[in-house]
């Protein structure tokens, strides 16, 4: 597999990613000083829009219009950002992407309104499109995204329904967002049935191997790139997939046990090790790899080589990405 870039794989869509971020910089332009902090603050990283540039891919395919597109696209970087402002506080994060979360900068109220005005911006920009299945999507997405936070926030410890049940929770949580931003794209192409339903194949595997690759990239990777302390899943006692398969095996494993939901540094560690010398990485990399290879052959049927070869390439940097 060759090694690619985003700036590579995103160059026919260049100059139309520019677009998404100045209508995201005019969601900052808001008259309350409080707000507008808080909105600079966490729009101001551009990061990889991975879920706008798919939106536009799958636009590419048959009708590209950009004053649908833009709104779409930067609609589901919103819905994505304000999912992430709602999961910090869930989860009492203090830092991501080596920042200060909102909910540690100005506490857990802020933060909260914060993520329903960024829902209701997304809501608004969606309107633009004025297309009634898009707005079903985005409707329907953030249902799923809360209902499967919910349901796993009760979830109890239960190592033979884990691995069910953590398939079930990052659908919900990350696939979801990746195979609307696909349908969205597709449909406001006015593509073929058909084609939407590949499209949001593509989507959904694709999201479901990027939240594979994360929950990896959690305990193997490098914390300046991460952003985020390394077995931060670990010490909040979240069941991730490298820690199901190696439980999997291990059930009464007592290091993992003793660090899964623990402050202690060293047992965090030492799980850690534990788990990156073992078979779980390399499982759930296949893992990955297999949800890589199913989004990539949903493109088999659609018109445009030189379209897929760069929704494929986009696979293949999911796998093989460091944060």
């Amino acid at each position: 597999m060759r090694l690619v870039q985003l700036d590579d794989i995103y160059e026919p869509i260049w100059r139309d990613l520019q677009e998404i971020e100045q209508e995201l910089k005019a969601v900052i332009d808001v008259d309350i000083p409080i707000l507008l902090q808080l909105l600079d603050y966490v729009l101001e990283s551009s990061g990889k829009r991975i879920r706008p540039a798919i939106t536009l891919f799958a636009g590419k395919f048959y009708y590209y219009d950009l004053d649908l597109l833009v709104p779409a696209a930067a609609a589901v970087e919103l819905l994505h950002t304000a999912t992430l402002v709602h999961d910090d506080i869930v989860d009492d994060s203090a830092q991501r992407h080596s920042k200060t979360t909102i909910n540690y900068l100005r506490g857990k109220t802020s933060a909260v309104l914060l993520g329903d005005y960024l829902l209701g911006r997304a809501a608004h920009l969606a309107t633009a499109t004025e297309n009634i299945r898009v707005l079903r999507l985005f409707s329907r997405a953030a249902m799923t995204i809360s209902s499967g936070e919910l349901m796993h926030s009760i979830s109890s410890y239960d190592l033979e329904q884990a691995r069910k049940n953590y398939f079930h929770w990052i659908s919900a949580k990350t696939a979801c967002l990746f195979s609307t931003a696909a349908e969205s794209g597709a449909t406001l192409s006015q593509a073929p049935e058909e084609a939407i339903q590949s499209l949001q194949n593509y989507g959904y595997n694709l999201g479901m191997a990027f939240q594979v690759v994360d929950d990896v990239l959690d305990l193997t990777g490098e914390e300046a790139e991460l952003g985020k302390p390394l077995g931060s899943d670990l010490s909040q006692g979240i069941l991730t997939l490298p820690i199901i398969l190696f439980l999997e095996r291990y059930p009464g494993d007592v290091v993992i046990k003793k660090a899964l939901g623990g402050n202690d540094a060293a047992d965090i560690k030492s799980a850690i090790d534990r788990i990156c010398q073992s078979f779980a990485i390399e499982d759930c990399l296949d893992i990955a790899s297999d949800f890589c290879q199913q989004a990539c052959q949903a493109l088999q049927n659609l018109p445009c080589q030189s379209l897929q070869s760069r929704m494929i390439d986009l696979a293949h940097y999911v796998i093989q990405r460091r944060r």
